[in-house]
């Protein structure tokens, strides 16, 4: 059996947690387990899941104490003797990579998930870091070209060198259910309502008080629509300033942090993902596959859009021009929503096909050999 590490950082709810445990639950796990070296104030590792799986979990010093976090990682290695390390931390990957190598790793996979956005503080330490991410890895990953690309280079990407493995969801599990629809309009008392969601962190990547801004026209045009809200984050506080500067209070449901969300793009009418930059994103991939359209903005790669219920829409277009096609997008949708699962499952993003994919790569990348 290969034991892999996998180097996740801070392991809290959203897309990066869900597609690595995507790839845990439905890999050959008689040949292939994970370990999950986590920061230790993460606030959303399945502990319980990951055990029961037969996983382990380790919780080490955060990374924003790097040298202890460093040398918390090599201890694990050299007392796992792993062949394997998968590290999904971006540019961040080179500090692990670094430890693999010294602790004689002999397989050391740099997986890319996001870009950066110049306006915000840490696209420094991103590009300071992107020209050495590349090294003392062995293997290099991303979720999609435009990630792959941006991390590792044209000339790296156009060797064949970065293996692309899509981001994957649970297609099946993210099909559309009218029932659980019904129950959670009912429960909400959304029953006569157009739901307009986002689900996600509250940071400057997402955009989210444009977010709110487009809201607002939303609701200027059709008194019937209400925010559903799931997430927290930094900005949490300049969002529910926002909300009160809009006088939009009453018609916005934050529902704080969650991780029961399938209920929800059953529930909602249009999901809203205004970046200023994403990897490829998994809420966009399930709302998809749920039937949900979703609105991202031209920052996000049009590898996104998974079928018919992907749109995108610039960030120079003013918030109205979004509301105006939302709203036309969602009255030509709420009378025929179906589900989108199979043919998000055929573009390749479904998890159990990508799972024998990744272990098929893990396999090959040692040569063909297990190791205990």
């Amino acid at each position: 059996m290969i034991r892999v590490a996998i180097v996740i950082g801070k392991m809290d709810s959203g897309g990066k947690k869900n597609l690595v445990m995507e790839y845990f639950r439905h890999i050959d796990r008689s040949q292939i387990q994970f370990d999950f070296i986590c920061d230790a104030d993460s606030q959303a590792i399945p502990d319980k899941e990951i055990n029961m799986l037969g996983g382990r979990v380790y919780k080490i010093t955060p990374y924003q104490h790097i040298f202890k976090n460093m040398k918390d990682i090599y201890v694990l290695c050299r007392k796992n003797k792993y062949p394997v390390m998968h590290a999904y931390n971006s540019t961040m990957n080179i500090f692990p990579m670094f430890i693999a190598k010294a602790a004689g790793i002999p397989v050391r996979i740099s997986e890319s998930l996001s870009m950066a956005y110049e306006k915000e503080l840490k696209t420094v330490l991103k590009k300071i870091l992107r020209p050495v991410s590349k090294c003392f890895a062995t293997h290099y990953m991303s979720c999609g070209e435009d990630c792959g690309r941006w991390q590792f280079g044209d000339q790296l990407f156009n060797k064949g060198k970065v293996a692309v493995f899509k981001t994957v969801i649970n297609t099946k599990f993210n099909s559309y259910n009218v029932e659980l629809r019904n129950q959670t309009r009912k429960k909400f008392g959304w029953e006569d309502k157009i739901v307009i969601g986002y689900i996600g962190r509250f940071v400057t990547q997402k955009n989210p008080v444009f977010l709110l801004e487009i809201f607002y026209e939303i609701h200027k045009r059709e008194p019937r629509a209400v925010m559903c809200l799931i997430g927290d984050g930094v900005l949490k506080n300049n969002m529910m300033k926002k909300v009160n500067e809009l006088g939009i209070k009453n018609y916005v449901n934050y529902l704080g942090r969650r991780e029961d969300i399938q209920q929800f793009y059953n529930a909602m009418d249009a999901f809203l993902l205004p970046s200023f930059y994403e990897g490829l994103p998994v809420v966009g991939l399930e709302s998809q596959s749920c039937g949900l359209p979703v609105f991202f903005s031209t920052e996000i790669t049009r590898e996104a859009s998974a079928c018919k219920m992907g749109h995108f829409i610039s960030l120079d277009v003013p918030p109205g021009k979004w509301a105006d096609k939302i709203l036309k997008t969602v009255y030509n949708n709420m009378p025929v929503r179906k589900s989108w699962a199979k043919e998000v499952a055929a573009l390749g993003f479904d998890s159990a096909a990508e799972a024998k994919r990744l272990q098929q790569y893990y396999i090959d990348a040692l040569g063909g050999k297990y190791h205990e």
